[in-house]
Parts: C-alpha cells; sequence; structure tokens
C-alpha cells in the first residue's frame, strides 16, 4: 500500500471519512506500516491523534480490526466517535458485559456480513471461549491495543488481564499484525510491552513528549487548599476543567464544595452506578458543567479539546499517570494550566497502602513516588523532568512555561546537611524512624531519644540552628537520590544503601532549594483540612479573639483550644460572621459550639465591623460541605447504641481513619459522644488518666506534639486520638 497511489488513497479516505485534508505528526507512517502489515508500537501524546493510526487503515481493509481498550465508557465513546463520520452504524461496534445476549447476537451477526470493520473489545471479553471461537471464524485485518501501558507492572495503570493478549491471539491463530498503543512509555514500559506482546521486532513510532502549550506548576498543599481551588477555578469562569483526587470520598466531598460555591460541577468515580457515571461525562462533554472532579477512573479516551486546566488536588501514584492526566488539558493546542497540589504527607499515605505487598510490588512503586517526589520537589524546569522520564532530551534552558521556569527558586548547598543525616542514622545503627532522626538532629530530650541515650551521640543537636521543616526536606533528598530507603514493613525504618556509604567516602555536590514550602507535619493534626492563617485573615481581630478565647477558659478552667481550635478564630477573622447561622459556617464551628461560646464573639466581631466600618465578605464566602448530617447522625446514634467502631467503619464504607476523622469532625463541632465503652476496651486505664491528664495542662491539641511528650515508643496515636475526643467532649461540649 505504498507509493503514489497508496498515497492518493489514504489522503481521499482521510477526507471522505474524517474529514481531514492532512496527517498529524507520525499518523501517515503508522498507516502505512499497518498496511504494509507489519508490527507497529504507536508511543504518542494524548491529543496527537492515536485512535485515527487503527481507524482509517481498518475503514479501508478487508475484514475486521479487533480493538483491545480496558473501559466500557472509552469503547462507547470511540464507537459513538467512529458512527459520528456519516458512516453507517454497523461500521462500529464494542462487546462487553454491558450488552444483552439480544445485542451480542446482533454485533456478531454484522460483524459476519461483513459490515462491521471495528470492534471494541475488553481484555476480559476476548478471553473467553465461545468468543475465541466466534473469532477464528471471521477475517480480521489486525489487532490494536490501545493503552497498552496496561501491560506493564511498570506503567501508571497495570491491568493484569492485558498480559493474557499474546496467548489468546496465538489461539485465535490468523497471522495479522498488531499495532499496540500508548500515549504514556518510558524506556522500560516500552520494552515490557513490546516483550510481553511478542513484537520485539515492531516498527515503534516515538512522537515527541513535549505539549509546549501546557503550563506546568506544583502548589504546596496545605490548610486552605479547598479555598485555593475554589479561588483558582472562580478566575476561570466559563473555561472547562477537571480535577484529580485519589479517593472516591475525596472527591464527592470535593465536588459538593464547589456545589456549595457557585461553581458548576459533578463528581466522577467507580463506586457510582454506571448511569450517573454515563450522564456526568456527557454533561461534562455538552458543557452543562464546567468541572469534573474525578478519581483516575475519568479520561481514558474522552475526546474533550477544550479542557482549559487540569488540577491534581492529590498528586498521583507515578510521573505517567500525571503526565497523561495533564495532557487531557489543551488538546486543542490552546491553553492548558496543569496545577498540582503538593504535599509529602500524601505519599507517606501512599506508602502506608504497600505495607502487606510482594517484595517486588512494593520496588516498584515505591520507585514510582520516589520520581514523583523528585519532580515535585525539583526547582529544574518541569518540562524538561518530564521528558527526560520519558527518554527524550529538552536542550533548552528555559521553557518559558512552568513555574520553575518563570519563578526560579534560590538553591544553596546541601552537601554537609545530607552528610549529617547519614552520620546520625549509622551513629543510631540505622534502627530509627524519620521523627526521631530529626529529634535527635534538633537537640530535643524526647521520652524516647532518653531510653535509647542517643543524647549522648556526637550528632545530638548538631541540626539546632535549623528546623524541622529543613531537615525533613534534607531527609527526602537523601530518599530521592537512593542514599536511603525506608523500611515500609517495618516501621518505615530508615536504611543506608550502598549509594549512601559511597557519598559518606566521597560526597559530591547536591543543590538544595532554600525556599522550600512543600511541608505538612507528617503527623496529621487534628482537622487538618479546616482552614488556616492567611494573607486575608484579619490580625488585629484575630489577635482580640484570642484574647476573648483566653478569658472564657480561664473562666470556664479548660485549654483553649477546647472552647475554638485557631482554625475556627482564623476563619472569624476573615469572615466576620456576626450571627449564629454565619457562624455556624465557620471551619469547625457545629450548632453545639455556636449556642453553648458563639455570643460573646459574635458580639465582639459585629462592634468590631462597626467601629472600623468593615465591609465584610460573606458573599465570597468559601461555604463549607455540611450536607453529611446523613453519615453524622447514623455515627452518633451508632456510638449511642454502643456498637463497635469497626463495625460502623465496615457499615458505611469507611476506613478506621477515616471513621476517627468524622468522629473528631462531630466532636470539635461541639456534640457531645460517649465512646467510652471503646475506649475502656481497647485502652490501659492508666494510659487514660495520663493522657487525660495531659490534656488538661496542654497548650496545644496537637496529636504530634502529645506523642513526642507522651513518648512515641509507649503511647500509640490512635489512643492519643481517642482520649482527645473524650477530654474535648466531657469538657468542652
Amino acid at each position: 500500500m505504498t507509493g503514489s497511489k497508496g498515497d492518493l488513497n489514504l489522503h481521499d479516505a482521510l477526507k471522505r471519512v474524517f474529514g481531514f485534508d492532512t496527517f498529524k505528526g507520525n499518523q501517515e507512517a503508522v498507516i502505512n506500516n499497518v498496511l504494509e502489515q507489519k508490527d507497529t508500537f504507536v508511543i504518542m501524546p494524548t491529543g496527537g491523534g492515536k485512535s485515527l493510526c487503527y481507524q482509517l487503515p481498518a475503514i479501508i481493509q478487508e475484514g475486521t480490526a479487533i480493538i483491545v481498550s480496558p473501559l466500557i465508557a472509552l469503547m462507547k465513546n470511540q464507537v459513538d466517535s467512529m458512527r459520528s463520520f456519516g458512516t453507517e452504524e454497523e461500521v462500529a461496534h464494542f462487546m462487553n458485559s454491558s450488552l444483552s445476549r439480544q445485542e451480542i447476537i446482533q454485533v456478531k451477526k454484522d460483524i459476519t456480513t461483513g459490515k462491521t470493520k471495528l470492534l471494541y473489545v475488553a481484555p476480559e471479553t476476548i478471553t473467553k471461549e465461545d468468543n475465541i471461537e466466534f473469532l477464528k471464524n471471521i477475517k480480521i485485518s489486525f489487532y490494536a491495543i490501545d493503552e497498552a501501558h496496561c501491560i506493564s507492572e511498570w506503567g501508571h495503570d497495570f491491568r493484569p488481564e492485558y498480559r493474557r493478549l499474546r496467548p489468546i491471539i496465538e489461539a485465535i491463530g490468523q497471522k495479522v499484525p498488531v499495532i499496540a498503543l500508548t500515549a504514556t512509555a518510558t524506556p522500560k514500559v516500552q520494552q515490557d510491552i513490546q516483550k510481553n506482546l511478542g513484537m520485539m521486532d515492531a516498527t515503534v513510532f516515538k512522537s515527541s513528549f513535549n505539549r509546549p502549550n501546557l503550563y506546568y506548576e506544583v502548589r504546596p498543599k496545605n490548610k486552605t487548599v479547598v479555598k485555593d481551588v475554589i479561588k483558582y477555578i472562580k478566575s476561570q469562569p466559563g473555561k472547562s476543567g477537571i480535577i484529580y483526587c485519589l479517593s472516591r470520598k475525596k472527591v464527592e466531598e470535593l465536588a459538593e464544595s464547589l456545589l456549595l460555591n457557585g461553581i458548576k460541577a459533578l463528581p466522577y468515580h467507580a463506586g457510582l452506578d454506571a448511569s450517573v457515571r454515563r450522564e456526568n461525562q456527557d454533561r461534562f462533554l455538552m458543557e452543562d458543567v464546567d468541572v469534573i472532579v474525578a478519581t483516575i477512573a475519568f479520561g481514558m479516551g474522552i475526546d474533550k479539546p477544550d479542557v482549559r486546566y487540569v488540577i491534581h488536588f492529590d498528586m498521583p501514584k507515578s510521573l505517567e499517570g500525571y503526565y497523561q492526566e495533564t495532557g487531557r488539558s489543551g488538546r486543542d493546542d490552546g491553553e492548558g494550566n496543569c496545577i498540582a497540589f503538593y504535599s509529602y504527607d500524601d505519599i507517606l499515605k501512599l506508602e502506608k497502602f504497600l505495607k502487606g505487598k510482594t517484595v517486588a510490588e512494593q520496588e516498584i512503586a515505591k520507585h514510582l513516588l520516589f520520581e514523583t517526589v523528585s519532580y515535585s520537589e525539583s526547582s529544574v524546569c518541569r518540562r524538561r523532568q518530564l521528558l527526560h522520564y520519558f527518554g527524550e532530551m529538552f536542550t533548552e534552558d528555559n521553557c518559558q512555561n512552568c513555574d520553575n521556569c518563570l519563578h526560579p527558586k534560590k538553591k544553596f548547598e546541601g552537601k554537609q546537611n545530607m552528610q549529617l543525616v547519614l552520620e546520625a542514622i549509622i551513629a543510631m545503627k540505622e534502627q530509627v524512624k524519620h521523627k526521631h532522626l530529626i529529634n535527635v538532629l534538633l537537640g530535643k530530650l524526647t521520652t524516647p531519644v532518653k531510653n535509647y541515650k542517643h543524647n549522648n551521640l556526637d550528632v545530638f543537636g548538631k541540626g539546632a540552628d535549623r528546623d524541622e521543616k529543613f531537615w525533613n526536606a534534607v531527609i527526602r533528598q537523601c530518599l530521592i537520590d537512593r542514599l536511603l530507603s525506608k523500611d515500609i514493613e517495618n516501621y518505615g525504618i530508615l536504611m543506608m544503601n550502598p549509594e549512601g556509604h559511597k557519598f559518606l567516602k566521597k560526597p559530591w555536590s547536591v543543590m538544595l532549594v532554600d525556599d522550600h514550602d512543600y511541608e505538612n507535619p507528617e503527623e496529621e493534626e487534628f482537622l487538618e483540612s479546616m482552614g488556616s492563617k492567611s494573607s486575608t485573615t484579619d490580625k488585629t481581630l484575630f489577635s482580640m479573639l484570642k484574647d476573648l478565647r483566653k478569658q472564657m477558659a480561664r473562666k470556664e478552667k479548660l485549654p483553649p483550644f477546647v472552647i475554638f481550635q485557631d482554625p475556627s478564630l482564623e476563619d472569624m477573622a476573615i469572615q466576620y460572621p456576626i450571627t449564629s447561622e454565619e457562624l455556624k459556617q465557620i471551619t469547625g464551628v457545629g450548632t453545639g459550639k455556636a449556642l453553648k461560646y458563639g455570643e460573646p464573639f459574635l458580639h465582639l466581631i459585629k462592634d468590631y465591623v462597626e467601629e472600623n466600618e468593615i465591609i465584610r465578605p460573606m458573599d465570597m464566602v468559601v461555604k463549607s460541605v455540611i450536607n453529611k448530617s446523613g453519615l453524622k447522625v447514623y455515627i452518633i446514634q451508632s456510638i449511642d447504641r454502643k456498637i463497635s467502631l469497626a463495625d460502623i467503619a465496615i457499615a458505611k464504607n469507611l476506613t478506621f481513619e477515616e471513621l476517627l476523622l468524622e468522629i473528631e469532625h462531630i466532636v470539635s463541632a461541639g456534640t457531645k459522644i460517649d465512646i467510652n465503652y471503646y475506649i475502656d476496651e481497647f485502652i490501659d486505664p492508666y494510659h487514660q488518666d495520663e493522657i487525660f491528664d495531659y490534656f488538661r495542662t496542654a497548650e496545644t491539641d496537637s496529636i504530634s506534639k502529645a506523642m513526642e511528650d507522651l513518648g512515641e515508643d509507649e503511647y500509640a496515636e490512635e489512643e492519643i486520638r481517642m482520649m482527645r475526643i473524650k477530654f474535648i467532649s466531657e469538657l468542652g461540649n
């Protein structure tokens, strides 16, 4: 199919069927390779036109092309797209579990009569014995393996059933070419795909991964992240965007927050009913809504060219996932902004999920996570890092379209700091965790430090001139550079790698970033996501509110945080609530707290607003998600009935951590609950007394501070959190 006649036919079909005058990038060369009956491997970024590479040769050849695709929604999207080009309905079909028996009979009839040129199948469908027998008896033009990265364990979306495709193709028995296509493949993933599909001799077509129109930025993820997201979306009126979260729960909460704040948004995740998912996807494509909040279940093959921003609320598990998800922005070569919110805390949570997996699985996942951390915390050009990850060199010094190029960060030589970290780990015989190591470097005499006599070491206090945030960054750089590794199975103990010993013998230059601000405490602070002091906080009012809280605390003989926590006062100093209803909208304030303590605060704020003639921003308030009453009522009623907390979590499909967080929210908002039945069963009476007495005199309700003061080797985080719930509930509510 080469030569002028073939090219003419190809261009004629391109214009006649698809309406295009010219091919894009490698498309023509790829199609000719398929038509010449050669195995073909296509690596082409999202928006590069991969689908056409198998659609066009399927249309102009005899027989049916078998397209293996991972998602039902993606198949439907592709089939609808093919039919929309004006060809007969029968030209493209999909065959999967969503079809009735009668529909499958009709699909097979259209294929047998030669009307169907493209058949989309899920890997699970093609492996069924009756389907293998059916495919043996039809003329197949070629196989196309779409989203081929699903084959590789090193890819970002591994699907084990994809690895069974080669034996199935051989079982069907027709000698036809295979075309594998993916938008993301590192050299390692590429080799894995080719080896598994038995196509090591395939012609490889690799397009550049550079998307010059995409702007990349990584922002610190702190307590105001929801407000930051809302503020960003409101600065992009009428534009389409996708927000990616790692959990279904976060998708639901964030979508609800956006709706409450006047943003047309819908959720999308695998836990929703298929019809709801389909409807939400269609409404986004039809621009009835501006924003889809989704897990990674959304986006594969979504052909919406004018997505103007992709926000990662949570960093994904791999750079391949990140690249493919950001690639859904600006597919029309127009504006595309890729904003990621990063906190190392999120990486720690992902690491915890690795516990219990095989060593091989852990190693792969840890490697992919390290790449994500390295990208997020780096001060070099984001584009250069991404392209290097995919084996492509970017030679320009400044891409002019990422945060690190437009706003360079200050750097300093970090060699000596990294030496100190490694020396300290060796001095403590490679038997310490992240937090303990920092306490030794800072010279903190915590109970575990004294118990292990680490205060007698030469390294004790040698890093006291810098803060905890700084040493966290240095330790992470040691992990990124593979000088250290973390034993996930053994509570996150830090261990030296051979590379670390080499570094100590002959240190090399390592430039660290001076204005690093990606830090969150390793332990989650109570109500972490409930707001923090920002540049918009009225500092004078905040100070007055703290004084009022102190007076009330003395009068009630309670620690100040029991009355209102700092995030609540900070939000009051931003929103200026003057009615009880407005006060209930403040973070961490529920009906109970508003009734019990609210009046003096409302009087103070009202007088302050009038005296200073302040125009209140209540119309711009980022409203909290308050439509959780069903879950809260269920939890409160279940605790009243003394149902096991583990059973409550299972009943509501929550992890124990998520349930604990919900109970903390309920108590902090002023509702009194009694979990003594649980505490008495699981917490030693001596520990109960110690922790309760600690909170009586504590200046803060910080869990990390409590663990440090009480001794993290003796007291578990869970029991301290339980006792804090009891303390606040009994004394404050």
